[in-house]
């Protein structure tokens, strides 16, 4: 293995490192602000006529659903190696397509050989 082979692996495993670090910050994050949200609206009383924060841990936690699904589910499925992979499928059904395009042409005699001296230059 090439030592730049071995340094775009690390970096790609590195990045995907930094990524679940963030995750599980936003995970920690959202156990101490769901607390704070409880502790704010029934012990404190901030508008304690309404359980607000029951709908503001339910709006958080969708998003974390959403942060979860991003890194665990979407990211390896859609990914650079996913991009990569759609990108060459589609240049070998362009470069198909101009093969049959090019060999239909050469049936119907639209390649014959033009002699040099008729080339206007």
């Amino acid at each position: 293995m090439k030592n730049d082979d071995h340094h775009i692996i690390y970096e790609a495993a590195r990045k995907r490192a930094k990524e679940k670090r963030g995750l599980y910050y936003h995970f920690l994050l959202f156990l101490v602000g769901s607390l704070f949200f409880v502790i704010l609206n029934k012990t404190l009383n901030v508008y304690p006529e309404k359980d607000w924060y029951f709908w503001a841990i339910m709006i958080w936690l969708f998003v974390l659903v959403m942060h979860v699904l991003r890194i665990f589910v979407f990211k390896p499925m859609f990914g650079e190696e996913w991009l990569r992979r759609e990108t060459d499928k589609l240049m070998a059904r362009h470069n198909q397509k101009v093969k049959e395009l090019e060999n239909k042409l050469e049936k119907e005699g639209a390649f014959t050989d033009i002699p040099s001296s008729e080339i206007k230059k």
